[in-house]
């Protein structure tokens, strides 16, 4: 999806990166006001199913994402 798109072009531009929920949202969606909202891990999830090998979308425990190359 577009939004999809824009979340993979962020996290590519920055690999190894760890990105906060909070930052993503900003980013991708241009939510500048505190929300709680599951957008940004549901997103995550579609697009761990659609990334190639050599891609690998990380759950950095209490804090947000990292894309990272593998091997």
């Amino acid at each position: 999806t577009c939004t999809e798109y824009r979340l993979l072009l962020v996290l590519l531009g920055n690999v190894g990166r760890v990105f906060s929920r909070e930052e993503l949202l900003r980013r991708v969606w241009g939510i500048t006001v505190p929300v709680r909202t599951r957008t940004v891990d549901i997103h995550v999830n579609h697009l761990r199913r659609k990334l190639g090998p050599g891609l690998r979308l990380v759950t950095v425990f209490g804090v947000g994402y990292r894309l990272e190359r593998e091997g």
